[in-house]
Parts: structure tokens; C-alpha cells; sequence
């Protein structure tokens, strides 16, 4: 029984010490493969990770600088007041040429030379007569203009037979000068105001009705389509499709329909007329008066970029669901 014993604790000592010397061999083989001054686990005696345990880190780290360093190539936030930059700058270099002694007064006079012409126009109550009087002429032919190209492209975008009636003739009528046709309208409707506000009419009417027609033909026929599953009826499928499709194009030729208002003007007024700013600069040529054409310039480019900037604010209302890099 004892010599049994003895064995056993002799077997185990033998197998405790073979089991130890195995362990401190393969400790001894990890150390002799890992670099200086790493453990085997793949860390650094301080706990910072090895180049492998790092790898996920570093790619991490490279995505982030490339979603960082992504080309931005939308044009930026909108800057207060950007469309007013381009006039003043001009502004400040028409200031500078005059001052420098670069310019002719007689022929483009100092900018504070036109202010002051145009105060004392002003005060003598020359100017606001003039002023509103084109206003008067400009706003009754864009009225009548406005109101024709809406009419004509509806009825054209939104019929067959329309479209063989009208879309024909209005591009006949845009191939042909509109300054052309003062001639024939002076003999048809007299020397008076009325050939003037047709004049103007129909040069307000061609974008308007250009622009809107095709954005009217431009509409996706699959909406069409949706709207006779639908079952609408004609005023609301022109309420709920037409509208909002034909608006972008529409206020695009509202935009050259004001513009072309304010073009019209400045020639109508020189014909025959006995106010106006038209009229207002026609005597001052007659006189000499370089710095007189200059306000009713001002005042024209003026009226130009207010009634511009208003159209594009109304549009920007009512379009205020789309997302475009103007909004």
C-alpha cells in the first residue's frame, strides 16, 4: 500500500514537472518571435495596440478624412444682398474713371453730377410726372400681355386644335421685329397712347406664352395618366397638374416679359409722345444734355431690378417646395 503511494506522488511530480518545462519553452519561443518592446498579445508593455490591432482604426480614420476632404460643388449659401455687388462695383469704378480725370464730363458725366441733376429734377416736379406716366403706359400693356400669354398658352398646351391654331401664329409673331410693327399700328390705332400699350403688350405676351407652353408640354404624362385613374375633373386636373407644372416656366417668362416691358418703354416714348422718361431723354439728346439721358438710364435700370427682384421673390414663394441651387 505505501509503495503504491510513493509511486502515484512520484508520477504526478514527474507529470508537474514535464507540463512546466513545456510551458516555459513555448513562452520562451513567443518571446523570441514578438518585436522588441511588444507583448505577446499584441500590445505594448504601456496597453497601446500593435500595427494589426490597429488596422480597423486606421481605416475608420481614412474614411472619415476622405468624406472630409469631399469636393463641395453646389454654389454655397445664398450672401445677403449679392445682386446689388455687380452695380456697386461698376458704381465705384464710374467714380473712380471720373475722379481720375479719365472720362469727358461732356460726354459721361461724374456720377455725383447725374445725382444732382436728378435731385433737381426731382424738385421741380419734372421727374415724378415723367415717372409715373411711364409707369401708367408700362403697367397697362404687361397687364394686357400677362393676361394674353396665360390665355394663349393654356388654350394651346392643353388642346390639339389650339395648339394648330395659335403655337403657329405666335411664332410667326415673335420671328417678326416687334419695333417693326410701329409703323402699321401707328396707322391702324393712331399717333396716341393706344398703339404704345399694343406695342408693349405684345412684347410682354411672347415669353409668357413661349415659356409657359412649354413647360405646359413638358409635364410628365404619367401625372396625366394618374389623374384620369383618379377620375379628376377638367378645373381640378388644371388646379392640381397644370398649375404646379406650368409655374417654373411661367415665372421664367413673367421674369423677360417684365424686362422687355421696361424696353419697349424707353423707344415708345421718343415716338410722338409728350411726357414720359422716353420723352425725357429724347429733348435732353436734342439739347446736349448727356447727363439728363443718364438719370432716365438710372431711373429705367432702376425700375429693371426692383421689378426683377420682386418676380423672383414671389417665385421663390410660391416654389418654395422645390429644392434647386437657386433656393
Amino acid at each position: 500500500m505505501t509503495t503504491s503511494t510513493t509511486s502515484t506522488a512520484s508520477t504526478a511530480s514527474t507529470a508537474s514537472t514535464a507540463s512546466t518545462a513545456t510551458t516555459a519553452e513555448t513562452a520562451k519561443a513567443q518571446s523570441d518571435q514578438t518585436p522588441p518592446g511588444k507583448s505577446p498579445s499584441g500590445k505594448s508593455p504601456s496597453g497601446a495596440a500593435t500595427p494589426s490591432g490597429a488596422a480597423g482604426t486606421s481605416v475608420a480614420v481614412g474614411a472619415a478624412a476622405q468624406v472630409r476632404r469631399r469636393r463641395r460643388l453646389s454654389p454655397g449659401r445664398r450672401l445677403p444682398a449679392s445682386r446689388l455687388v455687380g452695380p456697386l462695383l461698376f458704381l465705384a469704378l464710374w467714380a473712380a474713371a471720373s475722379a481720375a480725370g479719365q472720362l469727358d464730363p461732356a460726354a459721361v458725366p461724374a456720377p455725383w453730377t447725374v445725382l444732382e441733376t436728378g435731385v433737381r429734377l426731382w424738385t421741380d416736379g419734372t421727374l415724378p410726372t415723367d415717372i409715373l406716366t411711364s409707369l401708367r403706359r408700362a403697367g397697362a400693356g404687361f397687364a394686357i400681355g400677362l393676361t394674353a400669354g396665360i390665355a394663349l398658352a393654356l388654350a394651346s398646351g392643353l388642346s390639339r386644335t389650339g395648339e394648330a391654331l395659335i403655337d403657329g401664329t405666335v411664332q410667326l409673331n415673335r420671328a417678326i421685329p416687334t419695333l417693326g410693327l410701329i409703323p402699321l399700328f401707328i396707322l391702324w390705332l393712331g399717333i396716341g397712347e393706344t398703339f404704345k400699350i399694343a406695342i408693349i403688350a405684345i412684347v410682354v405676351y411672347i415669353p409668357i406664352y413661349l415659356n409657359t407652353h412649354a413647360a405646359l408640354a413638358g409635364i410628365d404624362t404619367r401625372f396625366v395618366e394618374l389623374a384620369e385613374v383618379q377620375g379628376l375633373s377638367r378645373f381640378r386636373f388644371i388646379r392640381e397638374i397644370v398649375i404646379p407644372g406650368a409655374l417654373p416656366g411661367f415665372f421664367v417668362g413673367l421674369r423677360l416679359g417684365v424686362t422687355g416691358s421696361w424696353l419697349g418703354l424707353v423707344v415708345l416714348e421718343q415716338i410722338n409722345a409728350t411726357n414720359g422718361l422716353g420723352y425725357l431723354m429724347f429733348q435732353a439728346q436734342n439739347y446736349g444734355q448727356s447727363d439728363v439721358i443718364l438719370v432716365g438710364l438710372v431711373v429705367y435700370g432702376i425700375f429693371g431690378l426692383v421689378s426683377d427682384s420682386a418676380v423672383r421673390l414671389i417665385e421663390r414663394r410660391v416654389l418654395s417646395w422645390r429644392r434647386t441651387l437657386s433656393s
